[in-house]
């Protein structure tokens, strides 16, 4: 489905004064093609400061932007560049695409300056994905989930949070719900917490007899509510903030559920602690940054599921952006390649 989310990213920026109007136009790594000659724009991921067999120095380095990346290499002024640019920096540079080794290749040009860019001359479009999905749908599914809940107490909570709470329902529905790993992108925080959401209902139809599924609900839908004080969207990308690093987005989320819950009248402890208990363990171990295991079974349920929305995301941009036909490169975060299948047109 195509997103339908609204004002654009460059213009809320241009709005907050934070983005120039003097941008140069560039195109997307994905569109470059075997034999353009042009100025690419693209942010360095990796660099490496090479020697060959007869003592030339050259940088190695990938470029990359929201649709792709582009390994480039500069034979000119390799460690003048090298100790110019940095991992992270936004830069802008000329050369030719040319096919090395299967794939396209920037020979970056003899005369071509390389140019780090001030954050008011990046374009945030070309950086920063949004989620494929419809929004507003996202948003109506967000609602009908909150107004499916029977129990009054746990409805009135997320009624203060999602819908009467302007701010906070704002940075919510624009907020990535990571950095790189998965729904990493704008509104990705929200689409994340709906899967999540889903999913807990579903498995919550096959455990009537033991699972509290309003409270599962909640759980789901709190879980990650502290990135959107983790994270924050810049021109550059979307970057940790520094009670994001000093934080993190367990204790910031349940910080805000309890300052929410005050505002609420008459909210029970019993259910505000285990709605509590699943923000602080939905991680399931320690060593993956859970304060506490799961100790319910709401929040046993809630940490698979969010995993599983996690994981099948992962596993699916990886086969996006996957060349191949059979199986995907090796993927350091899932640890292993995947095969590649296809649904059987019906």
């Amino acid at each position: 489905m195509k997103n339908t989310g609204g004002i654009s990213l460059g213009d809320m920026l241009k709005e907050k004064g934070q983005l120039s109007d003097d941008i140069i136009n560039t195109s997307y790594i994905s569109d470059l093609k075997v034999n353009d000659v042009k100025d690419v724009e693209g942010k360095v991921l990796s660099k490496r400061l090479q020697t060959t067999k007869d003592g030339k120095e050259f940088l190695l380095f990938t470029l990359g932007d929201k649709t792709g990346t582009l390994r480039a290499i500069d034979w000119f002024n390799a460690s003048k560049n090298n100790e110019k640019i940095n991992i992270g920096d936004i830069i802008r540079l000329r050369g030719k695409i040319v096919v090395f080794d299967s794939r396209l290749q920037l020979n970056v040009d003899k005369d071509s300056e390389i140019k780090i860019l001030k954050e008011d001359e990046i374009d945030p479009e070309k950086f920063i994905k949004s989620s494929s999905k419809d929004v507003e749908y996202l948003k109506n599914e967000l609602y009908a989930i909150i107004d499916s809940i029977k129990d009054i107490d746990i409805k009135n909570l997320l009624t203060y949070m999602f819908i009467k709470d302007k701010k906070f329902i704002k940075q919510f529905f624009d907020s990535p719900a990571a950095i790189s790993v998965h729904h990493a992108y704008k509104h990705g925080l929200l689409e994340h917490t709906v899967d999540v959401a889903k999913l807990c209902i579903s498995i919550s139809e096959n455990y009537i007899d033991i699972v509290q599924k309003d409270i599962l609900i909640a759980g789901a839908l709190l879980h990650d509510i502290g990135k959107i004080r983790e994270y924050k969207i810049t021109p550059a990308g979307i970057e940790k903030t520094d009670e994001g690093e000093l934080i993190g987005h367990i204790a910031l989320g349940t910080n805000m559920v309890i300052e929410a819950a005050k505002k609420v009248n008459n909210m029970p402890s019993e259910k505000l602690e285990q709605i509590l208990h699943m923000i602080v363990s939905h991680h399931g171990e320690l060593e993956w940054g859970s304060p506490i295991v799961p100790k319910t079974i709401e929040a046993f349920i809630l940490h698979f599921a969010d995993n599983l929305s996690s994981k099948v995301e992962q596993v699916r941009n990886h086969i996006e952006e996957s060349n191949n036909k059979d199986w995907t490169d090796y993927n350091k975060n899932l640890g292993r390649k995947i095969k590649i299948t296809k649904l059987e047109d019906k």
